[in-house]
């Protein structure tokens, strides 16, 4: 029998129908899964229910774009005060 893999979407729905007070008999039937597989389902979406409101990190590349787009601020400021300066030296 070949088994199935449950992207972590769709094992989220089937938890949740669990928890809002669906029989687990019914929902198990359903998605054609036994009851041990949706109680494991269950304890690994409680033990990491806390990183659900943790902050979104920075990939690198975010981090490496944001410290690129400092550097070009800086940049352009540095030249719009040389600008400043070449345009009163010419008045």
């Amino acid at each position: 029998m070949k088994q199935r893999k449950w992207d972590p979407k769709t094992k989220g729905k089937i938890v949740l129908e669990g928890v809002k007070g669906r029989p687990i008999a019914e929902i198990c039937n359903e998605y054609q899964i036994c009851q041990s597989q949706y109680y494991q389902w269950r304890d690994q979406l409680l033990s990491n229910i806390d990183k659900v409101f943790d902050a979104p990190q920075k990939t690198s590349r975010e981090t490496r774009l944001a410290s690129e787009n400092q550097k070009l601020r800086a940049l352009v400021g540095e030249l719009t005060l040389e600008l400043k300066k070449n345009d009163e030296v010419y008045r």
